[in-house]
């Protein structure tokens, strides 16, 4: 589980709804990652003397924010938005009505289109129907059960456990068959690359995390394709092939496809190997 909180305000900053999911790893760089759902407004350019107040503001507000969370921020990240981007901005929000926007602190490896797409489904089988949220009823039981299974990949866990027997088995072969190549271990992820399930004595599970922490930036893998990265786990290298297995499952409406991972030694040849598991394993997740 790699999405360790949420938080719903309005861009006025009314604390609607706040929810830990799991306690925050020490000592790790985590992402907080803002999800807009606001109505559309002009966008307008600001002079120099705004644009430095604003920006004076900002960093005012974040540093008595990270010295009372104990918290410490070493780099904020922008991207400055094309004209094309602006169009596409602004298309996106017509449908938004409200004054909603959305932070989740997670893990950096997780991909950022899907975690978009969660929070999505968040709000819009719960969230859309409560705004304006100054004057809305808070979130009931039943709801927060829907956020925790969206945010968790409930759903995706649950048919992998289901299977782990066949998965268990395919994998202690793979491993065997391959291991004299430079396999030393496997595992599957949900479609915002959080793990569910890792095969192999080498790395444990939450080596695992590690492991993704330090790839760096991940790259888009299309369906039934694989790319690999260079990682490090205790100063030694290790070779990581993201596989999008392009099956999975499907909640509200949302295609969920899950994700292999193959850890490999730096001088390993795996040769069409992520292709020949990833059949197998999705004769059994498919």
């Amino acid at each position: 589980m790699t999405i360790y909180t949420i938080s719903i305000i309005t861009s006025t900053g009314y604390p609607y709804y706040n929810l830990n999911i799991k306690n925050l790893p020490k000592g790790i760089k985590l992402y907080l990652r803002f999800l807009d759902y606001t109505q559309s407004h002009i966008i307008q350019e600001l002079d120099r003397v705004a644009s430095f107040e604003l920006n004076a503001g900002l960093i005012s507000a974040l540093f008595e924010f990270a010295k009372n969370m104990d918290k410490k921020i070493n780099t904020l990240e922008f991207k400055s938005r094309s004209e094309e981007d602006l169009k596409v901005l602004l298309n996106q929000r017509q449908k938004y009505e409200g004054d909603v926007l959305i932070t989740c602190q997670s893990e950096t490896y997780l991909l950022n289109a899907s975690v978009q797409q969660k929070i999505d489904l968040i709000y819009d089988a719960i969230i859309s129907s409560k705004i304006p949220l100054e004057s809305a009823d808070r979130i009931r039981l039943k709801e927060e059960e829907k956020i925790i299974e969206i945010l968790t990949d409930k759903a995706a866990r649950n048919h992998v456990l289901n299977n782990q027997d066949s998965l268990r088995n395919l994998s202690k072969t793979f491993l065997k068959a391959m291991g004299e190549y430079g396999l030393e271990g496997i595992c599957i992820t949900s479609f915002d690359l959080s793990p569910i399930m890792a095969f192999g004595e080498k790395h444990a599970f939450k080596d695992i995390e590690e492991i993704l922490r330090n790839i760096g930036e991940i790259p888009v893998v299309d369906a039934l394709e694989w790319k690999y990265r260079q990682s490090f786990h205790k100063r030694e290298q290790v070779w990581v092939y993201i596989v999008n297995s392009g099956i999975g499952i499907t909640v509200d409406g949302l295609f969920e496809p899950y994700f292999y991972l193959l850890f490999a030694d730096p001088q390993s040849y795996l040769a069409d190997f992520p292709a020949r598991l990833t059949q197998d394993f999705n004769m059994v997740l498919g």
